[in-house]
């Protein structure tokens, strides 16, 4: 009878042993652990590994591209037509409010500003006479409305040549900076011409879209924190949230208001705009232990104080490679870190306690 080599006996040896220790795979961990098993119906509960863990308190953001603008600016045009007489104010220059920005030429407009006020003066007097006629009877009442209708149109004329003399003068409606200024001493301008911009450089306005997503969380108020282009950054605050998605891209138009407090020029460029949320209690943890429940939403599964599977549909907050933020579940909640997929929601389990560096991520 042929025997068999000792070298190939021993080589099946280790393949035998090879096979065992693939198929128990990370369970054998808990063979190293024995725990008192207990039995329900007969049967042996199933082990899986937990890890319970508080929740804590984490600050969301919306991060998002936005361009910048200044939060004031106006087009200054012409109200009325003539030459520029002088022009006080240099392009570049900062102004205060009611400063007098450009002089034109006035012709004739003061003296018949005061003409128009002498006749303003004479229908009063007239209207006044006329009153104490008519209380004797002594005139007809539609000539004391006539009279009457003379003084509102002596009113009118005064008043639209003290504007017409105001336009001649135009002034700064608030503090900034004149720029853009395209008339010189001489130049002839038209009513409705542009002639000059000015710029509130104080504060800036940031410009963003959010996704339907995102726009759900934000509210005017939240405190935002912009990334300039040249590591510098600006503060402020949600001013506007539109209450309507663009039809075409289907985000959220959102506004923020920028302090800008050394004036840097910075209006039409661009920046990161951080919107921060408040604070919300969530629990940190494994990607991996995600699933999907019944509706297709994302879910984790825990023991509840019997040691029962439950499966809980959960808020995904915020993500990255490493770690997710999820809320919804109990606080503090005993975690199924391995196992899950091998036992079914409401079953009876037999928990032990997870190893270091186990799925369970805590601060």
């Amino acid at each position: 009878m042929r025997r068999t080599p000792p070298s190939y006996a021993l080589a099946s040896l280790l393949v035998l042993a090879l096979v065992v220790w693939l198929a128990l795979g990370d369970f054998q961990r808990f063979q190293s652990t024995p725990v008192e098993n207990r039995e329900s119906n007969g049967e042996t509960l199933a082990r899986v590994e937990v890890s319970t863990q508080p929740s804590t308190l984490y600050i969301p953001q919306v991060v998002v591209q936005g361009q910048l603008a200044a939060a004031r600016e106006a087009v200054l045009r012409a109200n009325v037509a003539g030459l520029v007489a002088e022009a006080p104010i240099t392009q570049g220059e900062r102004v205060q409010p009611g400063e007098t920005l450009l002089v034109l030429e006035s012709d004739a407009l003061p003296e018949r500003l005061q003409q128009a006020r002498d006749e303003l003066a004479l229908a009063q007097a007239e209207y006044a006479g006329a009153q104490n006629l008519r209380r004797r009877e002594l005139i007809s009442q539609p000539e004391l409305l006539r009279l009457q209708s003379a003084l509102s149109a002596s009113a009118a004329q005064v008043a639209q040549l003290e504007k017409q003399l105001r336009d001649t003068r135009p002034s700064a409606p608030f503090d900034g900076v004149l720029g853009r200024v395209q008339v010189e001493i001489g130049d002839l301008l038209q009513p409705g011409e542009e002639w000059a911009r000015l710029v509130d450089d104080r504060r800036l306005k940031g410009e963003a879209w959010v996704s339907q997503q995102q726009v759900g969380a934000l509210s005017e108020g939240l405190p935002v924190t912009a990334r300039l282009l040249n590591g510098g950054e600006l503060t402020g605050e949600v001013s506007y949230i539109s209450r309507r998605a663009d039809e075409a891209t289907r985000t959220f138009y959102v506004e923020v208001i920028l302090d800008n407090p050394e004036r840097q020029r910075l209006a039409g460029g661009s920046a990161e705009l951080t919107i921060t949320l408040p604070p919300r209690a969530v629990h940190t943890l494994s990607p991996a232990l995600f699933s999907l429940d019944e509706r297709g939403q994302l879910a984790i599964r825990h023991l509840d104080a019997e040691n029962r599977v439950v499966q809980s549909a959960v808020e995904l907050v915020s993500a990255d490679t490493q770690r997710a933020y999820v809320s919804g579940l109990p606080d503090p909640v005993t975690l199924i870190t391995l196992g899950a997929g091998l036992v079914s929601p409401g079953e009876e389990v037999t928990p032990v306690p997870a190893q270091e560096g186990g799925h369970a991520i805590t601060h």
